[in-house]
């Protein structure tokens, strides 16, 4: 039914490619089939951006994309949006910064709402991904929303992490220990123009030094994307790490055992509606007897 679609998305076509991810965030009948279809892919490099609020990751994601074009390569990029709590749009749409690079036949971007989603990523993540790396782009990038450390997730997505930082976030350097430190494969301090940099920079490499993720030693890199600096360092660390984790097996079937455990969890709460719960809930609420146990059990 979907073969048309499928036909252009790995011929490159951008409009083949959109109508997929569409059918398969909608859940259009069928769509698991058009899943099924798509090839293996071990060309596109997928990066995970992530790290707090305002650390300046779409600055540097656009600052990226403008150095990957410069070479030719194709670039792909989902921005993953805070959802209202209310009806679950996403409240910033499509990234401003990113607007001079929409007419480029070389860059696919797409905003997804995160949906409620705690790790920051959207329910629907995977498959949209897989549905771009099979239309052949170089790099896939997946900048997330920034809600701090439970965005420990993207790590069992992307192919390399980076955690983008700023020097202000020295304070917080011990608690990152517990969380995005440890998901890290790069660390770049951005608006490193800053007072303080350098200090904050030689004890993130102190840190990041005791971390070694299957031979890699994380990378500590200085940028201030809005003037471009450090984007030339911090493409050949992608490269870099891409070609060595390219080769570990292990490290490719942790991946996709997180990736299954992950679908195999949406699918199965397919049925569970949070509006229909709200709804649910706020008229019995209103009932003295209410018990939120007893309530879950009727469910489960």
């Amino acid at each position: 039914m979907y073969q048309p679609f499928i036909d252009g998305l790995l011929n490159g076509n951008i409009k083949s490619l959109a109508r997929c991810i569409s059918l398969v965030e909608n859940e259009a009948a069928g769509y698991e089939q058009l899943l099924e279809r798509l090839p293996a892919n071990s060309h596109t490099k997928v990066i995970g951006i992530t790290g707090p609020p305002g650390a300046g990751k779409s600055t540097l994601v656009n600052a990226l994309i403008t150095h990957l074009l410069e070479q030719q390569k194709s670039v792909a990029i989902i921005a993953v949006d805070p959802s209202s709590p209310f009806n679950f749009g996403a409240l910033l749409g499509d990234r401003i910064r990113m607007s001079q690079h929409f007419n480029n036949p070389l860059v696919f971007i797409r905003s997804m709402a995160s949906r409620g989603a705690l790790g920051g990523l959207s329910p629907k993540i995977i498959e949209v991904s897989d549905i771009i790396k099979a239309a052949g782009f170089d790099y896939l990038f997946i900048e997330t929303v920034g809600v701090g450390q439970s965005e420990v997730e993207i790590a069992g997505i992307a192919d390399t992490t980076i955690v983008v930082v700023v020097p202000e976030a020295g304070d917080e350097i011990q608690t990152m220990k517990a969380g995005l430190m440890e998901i890290a494969d790069i660390f770049v301090v951005n608006k490193s123009d800053r007072d303080s940099a350098d200090a904050f920079v030689k004890n993130l490499r102190l840190l990041s030094h005791s971390k070694h993720h299957g031979g890699w030693e994380i990378p500590v890199i200085k940028s201030v994307a809005t003037q471009q600096e450090g984007i030339y360092e911090i493409t050949t660390a992608i490269n870099q790490h891409h070609e060595i984790v390219s080769h570990q097996q292990h490290r490719h079937t942790l991946l996709l055992t997180e990736k299954a455990y992950q679908l195999i969890q949406h699918r199965r709460m397919k049925d569970v509606s949070k509006q229909q719960l709200q709804q649910e809930i706020a008229q019995q609420v209103q009932q003295k007897t209410f018990n939120l146990y007893r309530y879950i059990s009727t469910k489960s």
